[in-house]
C-alpha cells in the first residue's frame, strides 16, 4: 500500500496545528501497510514553509522514512491536464465561482492517482471533487 501525502499535512505538523497527533497516527498507520512518499511537486512545495531549506526537507524525509517520487509517468501529465481542463471549464460556467485552485493540485492528485493507492490530505473536498476515485485518509 502507498500512501501519497500532501504538503498541508506538513506544513500543519510543523506548524503544531491541533490536529498533529492525529496526523501522527495516521502515518504510523499508513506507515505500517506500506510506503509514504510525496511527489516532486509536494517535495518542490515544502520549500516554501518558513525557514524550511533542502537541507531541512531532506533530512525530515529521510527521518520519517518518506520518499520523494520524482519519477513521474507520462501518464500524470496528461491525467493532470484532463482534470484541470475541467475544473478550468467548471469555473468558467461558474463566472469565477468558488475558491480558485493552482495547478499543483492536479499534478499532487493525478499523482496519488496513478502511482499510489491512496492520498493523506486535509482537503479532502478538493480531491473529491476532481479525483472521486483517490482513496483518501
Amino acid at each position: 500500500m502507498r500512501t501519497a501525502i500532501d504538503s498541508n499535512v506538513f506544513s500543519a505538523i510543523w506548524s503544531g496545528k491541533s490536529s498533529v497527533p492525529k496526523l501522527l497516527a495516521q502515518l504510523e498507520k499508513a506507515q505500517q501497510e506500506g510506503a509514504l512518499l510525496i511527489s516532486p511537486f509536494v517535495f518542490a512545495e515544502l520549500h516554501a514553509y518558513p525557514g524550511m531549506t533542502t537541507g531541512l526537507v531532506r533530512k525530515f524525509l529521510h527521518e520519517t522514512s518518506m520518499v520523494v517520487d520524482f519519477r513521474v509517468e507520462e501518464g500524470v501529465w496528461t491525467e493532470t491536464g484532463f482534470r484541470f481542463a475541467r475544473y478550468a471549464a467548471r469555473r468558467r460556467k461558474s463566472y469565477g465561482a468558488g475558491p480558485r485552485r493552482v495547478l499543483a493540485d492536479f499534478l499532487i492528485g493525478a499523482h496519488a492517482l496513478l502511482q499510489a493507492d491512496r492520498l493523506l490530505t486535509l482537503d479532502p473536498a478538493v480531491y473529491r471533487q476532481d479525483f472521486p476515485e483517490v482513496s483518501l485518509l
